[in-house]
């Protein structure tokens, strides 16, 4: 990172079994101490004593003091979290891309572990674990009551052990254990293709370090194969975002150069900054600037983004910015709301807390925060409609999630009854073989968005969702 950026730290937009994807900057403690309120602190002293005395077996200090952190920090909204030595570790290990786990990113839904998506080539992907899974047993331990931090810890080891799911697939209604091989998974976070002449595809399925200059070559790839490429189409659909230098990279990568990409704001002086589409804003230190060896056609080639429900922080930063700066057209579905900025603030050598500090907000001014990017072009997953995406969850239909700052959004009353219809659908579509599926793999030929997206680049007529509607807000009651 240039000179100018020592001020936040990791910030945190999605949750894989073996690793956290960050947005990463650097931090330092801070000397400063709020004053303590008296009486409530008295009080943990006294529940301190009592349970020393009182419980019914001893309780080890250290463990009652730091599940104490642990839920002041995780009760204050989804992405604030604390770090014991071995997962402040993990954390600073995540943004590499490599990480020792089974390969899966997930989230929490009713307490239970609901993976999102296998990673690809991961152990879990090879044993045959889908989206939507339930993980309710890490071995023998319920998952019902643990927090995902904890979760994580449970799935990650050495490599070449072995961790046994007990997975709840609600298509079959059935329950069943999965045992698995633990490994160092390096993901690869860029794919593309010439998918015709005049016309490639670029994907990024997270922002990690190795991301810009993966992308760099991509690009380099694509344009050997088509110098005289009339369209591009960058799809971060599904894309849980990622470090905050390589978003803004690939933001520049488009853009003028100098012009805002994103801005934060909070409470502290140092969550107020700015980072625009210069290399002092992405560039590591000693590193050279990587989008140096981009064709300068990639300035002015027409440009579609593809998001979704799934592209989350990082990915809406990319989108967002090329949005406001009318640099590229996007298409899709209303973004999953991660706006909020988490600073790592170290406690000790090998201990730490991940707090939300700032807001993100696109250069226009707008936050991301529990809203998301509205795309220029709403389209569905398929062409039978959006049939499976009201069971995807945003930002804002986490519990005890921040707002945006800018209004609340409204409570949609039809969204469950949107969902248990898409259960349904799935259910019906998971007796289908793979071929005859609606959903068919991002950048196949009978990818329905990407055709879209190809038909608005090349001045097709493109088939618009006639049920998509952005999820409005509503004005704060006082």
């Amino acid at each position: 990172m240039g000179q100018k950026l020592k001020i936040a730290g990791w910030v945190s937009v999605g949750v894989v079994a073996g690793a956290l994807t960050t947005v990463s900057l650097q931090t330092v403690a801070r000397g400063a101490m709020t004053p303590l309120p008296l009486e409530e602190i008295q009080q943990l002293s006294a529940v301190f004593g009592l349970v020393k005395t009182d419980y019914v077996e001893p309780v080890d200090d250290k463990k009652l003091i730091t599940d104490a952190i642990s839920g002041m920090v995780s009760s204050l909204d989804p992405h604030s979290q604390y770090f014991d030595k071995k997962s402040f570790k993990e954390f600073r290990e995540g943004t590499t891309g490599r990480f020792v786990g089974v390969g899966i990113e997930i989230t929490q839904e009713d307490g239970l572990i609901k993976i999102v998506s296998p990673i690809e080539g991961s152990p879990a992907f090879r044993a045959g674990l889908k989206t939507n899974d339930l993980i309710t047993k890490i071995d023998e331990t319920a998952v019902k009551g643990l927090s995902l931090s904890d979760s994580v810890k449970r799935m990650r080891g050495e490599p070449n052990t072995k961790v046994t799911l007990t997975i709840f697939r609600k298509d079959e209604n059935r329950s069943f254990p999965v045992t698995i091989v633990r490994e160092e998974i390096k993901t690869q976070s860029v794919k593309g293709k010439v998918m015709e002449p005049g016309y490639a595809w670029i994907r990024l399925s997270q922002f990690q370090e190795r991301t810009v200059e993966d992308f760099v070559r991509k690009v380099e790839d694509v344009y050997k194969q088509e110098p005289n490429l009339k369209g591009l189409v960058l799809d971060l659909r599904n894309d849980p975002g990622g470090l905050l230098d390589a978003a803004v990279a690939i933001s520049a990568a488009f853009l003028p150069e100098n012009v805002t990409v994103v801005s934060t704001n909070g409470q502290l002086a140092e969550s107020k900054a700015t980072y625009k589409a210069s290399p002092e804003f992405y560039m590591r230190r000693n590193g050279s600037d990587p989008l140096r060896r981009l064709p300068a056609a990639l300035k002015t080639v027409p440009l579609v983004v593809l998001v979704n429900e799934g592209s989350a922080s990082a990915s809406e930063i990319v989108a967002g910015a090329l949005q406001d700066h009318k640099r590229a057209t996007i298409m899709g579905s209303q973004t999953f709301g991660k706006g909020s900025v988490q600073t790592v603030r170290p406690l000790g050598p090998d201990t730490g807390i991940k707090l939300t500090t700032a807001r993100y907000y696109t250069p226009s001014g707008k936050s991301i925060q529990a809203k998301g990017i509205v795309p220029d072009v709403m389209i569905d997953e398929s062409e039978e409609g959006n049939v499976f995406a009201a069971l995807r969850m945003r930002e804002a239909d986490l519990d005890k999630h921040l707002g945006s700052g800018q209004g609340e959004e409204q409570k949609d009353e039809a969204r469950e009854k949107a969902r248990e219809e898409a259960r349904k659908r799935l259910e019906e579509e998971a007796k289908k073989p793979a071929a005859e599926r609606k959903l068919p793999e991002f950048g196949t030929d009978k990818d329905f968005q990407l055709t879209q997206a190809l038909n608005k680049l090349k001045g097709r007529a493109v088939l618009v969702s006639k049920t998509q509607t952005e999820r409005k807000e509503e004005k704060k009651e006082n």
